[in-house]
């Protein structure tokens, strides 16, 4: 279940990936599935290649990648990796785009 994010801050995530930005949401999340994450960062791009290379920077596999919605390609970080992400890529708010 996800949480804690205004419209426009989502509003404004979607259009950095339609734009072909690597951007950057974080929001409040909670699922049973991974017990101590409270939090997921989406990290979308329209240019799925850019994505794909922007993960393997970090040892993201491009397998991982959600494209249930082909508009709005993206990694769910969570955990020590979303934590190790943010702190590399400088984003210390909810919000940012690289």
């Amino acid at each position: 279940m996800a949480f804690g994010i205004k419209r426009h801050e989502l509003a404004e995530w979607k259009e950095n990936v339609r734009k072909g930005e690597i951007a950057f949401l974080t929001h409040y999340w909670l699922d049973e599935r991974f017990p101590g994450c409270t939090t997921v960062t989406k990290v979308g791009c329209r240019d799925i290649e850019k994505l794909a290379e922007w993960g393997n920077t970090y040892g993201l596999s491009p397998e991982w990648m959600d494209n249930r919605k082909p508009e709005y390609p993206h990694f769910d970080l969570f955990g020590q990796k979303q934590q190790e992400v943010l702190e590399k890529e400088g984003i210390n708010n909810f919000l940012g785009k690289k």
